[in-house]
């Protein structure tokens, strides 16, 4: 899917009203923001509004549910921005306070509206929601891509009753980044799959395997693999009804052409713990009563030495139980790895990926990190995102 949305650079923003879906769901603790990346995500495209002249409408979700006010982001916005961003505290997300804010609006200014979620017909895509969303503004922008593959009011609804509607810098930026891996990549291109379950990739790995020259597996899953080609594997996490489709999956690969990488040591852990008794076993000879929670010191070097020779690589879910200190040598190395490669594009497809990267604090030695686990496996996956489909195309 090459990138051919128009962007607010093509359209004419001086003196209109512009809705901006932004993403916001940001994590609180006793309403103080704990993780910023998604404001400063959003803040290009602000900035080239308000620089322009748009009156600039924001808009959000929070949490799931009506429970969460966006208060402590407005908050924050206007400290970033270094201008007040004026909170339209509505339950009825557009009410009487949002319209006379945006009815006050001089051109740069900057109003946030309540939680989408405070009506329950955003997630149902209602369309009395998405008209009244609609006929605050003149232009729609969508730049929250960790809700593109959501069809709710405020990412596809309300776009059926503007005019104008197009991407915001970040999305912009997502489907540059992800759609040039996937269509054009410089090789050789490597993907590497963790997480616990096979299941959540099936469509991941199928597309992906049609793309790469190698694949590798960690994570949870990698255990399913072993299953189906008849080694134990403890107690370990297993999904006895995929093994089938594990071994069909290493039959394509096969026919392909493509490398599929699995472990061939791991490190297992008695009970679910972080300071669990632990030890690094062959993955033919799991014991009994025992539960893998990383891959081993062998299976390290092995998938290292593979990604140095990449050109490309796609990084999505954790290679072992990373939480948990002695379960993240697996997760940490490669992260380490691929933030040290001077000429390869690295791409992290959000998640729980993300967050490794984050907590190594190497987060700025990648090419991109992607802002929507979610969103970024089904595009991974090859599948339409609702809330980019419903865009104007240039």
């Amino acid at each position: 899917m090459s990138f051919n949305k128009k962007t607010i650079e093509d359209v004419q923003v001086n003196g209109k009203r512009v809705l901006v879906r932004c993403d916001f769901n940001v994590p609180l603790k006793d309403g103080v923001i704990t993780d910023e990346n998604r404001l400063v995500g959003a803040l290009p495209t602000i900035k080239y509004l308000v620089e322009n002249g748009a009156k600039v409408i924001l808009c959000s979700h929070l949490g799931k549910d009506a429970s969460k006010t966006l208060a402590p982001v407005a908050v924050r916005l206007s400290e970033m921005l270094g201008k007040e961003v004026v909170f339209a505290r509505d339950e009825e997300v557009v009410g009487e306070n949002a319209r006379k804010a945006v009815a006050d609006m001089k051109d740069g200014d900057v109003v946030l509206l309540e939680n989408t979620r405070c009506r329950k017909e955003e997630t149902k895509n209602g369309e009395e929601l998405s008209k009244e969303l609609a006929s605050l503004c003149d232009i729609y922008v969508n730049d929250a891509f960790g809700t593109a593959h959501r069809a709710h009011s405020s990412t596809e609804g309300v776009t059926k009753f503007v005019d104008t509607a197009v991407c915001g810098y970040l999305i912009q930026k997502e489907l540059k980044f992800l759609g040039e891996a996937l269509e054009n990549p410089e090789r050789p291109f490597v993907a590497i799959l963790g997480g616990s379950k096979v299941s959540d990739k099936i469509g991941v790995i199928e597309n992906l395997l049609e793309k790469v020259d190698t694949l590798i597996i960690g994570g949870g899953m990698a255990y399913t693999f072993f299953k189906a080609q008849g080694y134990g594997v403890g107690d370990s996490i297993c999904e006895l009804d995929k093994l089938d489709l594990a071994n069909e999956l290493m039959e394509k690969a096969k026919q392909k052409g493509v490398k599929l990488m699995l472990p061939t040591d791991t490190k297992v852990g008695k009970e679910f713990a972080p300071d669990t008794e632990s030890k690094i076993v062959s993955c033919k000879e799991m014991p009994d009563g025992w539960q893998g929670f990383d891959i081993g010191t062998d299976t390290i070097k092995e998938y290292v030495e593979e990604v140095k020779k990449a050109k490309t690589v796609i990084w999505n879910g954790p290679l072992g139980l990373s939480e948990f200190k002695q379960f993240a040598a697996g997760t940490d190395t490669m992260a380490e790895t691929l933030a040290n490669l001077t000429d390869c594009t690295t791409i992290i497809g959000g998640g729980d990926s993300a967050a490794a990267v984050e907590r190594a604090g190497l987060s700025d030695k990648f090419t991109h990190i992607s802002t929507g686990g979610g969103a970024s496996l089904e595009f991974l996956e090859g599948k339409k995102l609702p809330g980019i489909e419903c865009l104007q195309d240039k």
